[in-house]
């Protein structure tokens, strides 16, 4: 059985992680979403509140698990059987970071592989921060993250965001001014 690890702070799982695990899928046997407990950056929610809004996300997806984890990415993933890091590129500016990290990796771990998928171009301008950034402000990220995450965020934030619908597809056909 092959399995990747697909590693990251998930604060919060967006679409676009939901579409590159899928994706991941059609490659490996499993992905283990990996949501990091040791993170430098400063998290909205908690890391039970992540691994559940993963959960819930994910929920009934054949082939994939969600678990925490602390200490080295590389010793996890080799301790979970996975062969292979999961990670997904959106633009340039991710490569040279991704490219740094799946050297440090490879040096510290030989046996383990990065497999990078480039993300789908629905997906390509999100990040968690940026919804995070939308949210609350009141903008709507429907359509951008899980229903349930939506909801969890405008807790979070205490208000509604705005109900306006969302299709990716338009952005590639929007008119100019």
């Amino acid at each position: 059985m092959k399995i990747a690890l697909y590693p990251g702070t998930f604060d919060p799982i967006t679409n676009g992680h939901i579409s590159l695990i899928k994706r991941g899928l059609d490659i490996f046997d499993k992905v283990i979403v990996a949501v990091a407990k040791d993170t430098p950056k400063t998290t909205l929610f908690t890391l039970d509140e992540r691994v559940e809004l993963a959960k819930q996300a994910l929920k009934g997806e054949k082939g994939v698990s969600v678990q925490s984890y602390s200490g080295l990415t590389v010793e996890y993933a080799l301790n979970s059987g996975a062969c292979a890091l999961l990670r997904g590129l959106r633009a340039v500016s991710d490569f040279e970071f991704e490219f740094q990290l799946a050297l440090m990796n490879r040096r510290l771990q030989q046996k383990l592989q990065t497999v990078f998928l480039m993300t789908d171009y629905k997906w390509l301008y999100i990040s968690s921060t940026i919804i995070k950034s939308a949210a609350s402000q009141g903008g709507s990220v429907k359509g951008l993250v899980p229903d349930i995450v939506r909801k969890r965020l405008e807790e979070k934030f205490g208000f509604q965001t705005q109900k306006a619908d969302f299709d990716p597809d338009q952005l590639v056909h929007a008119q100019s001014c």
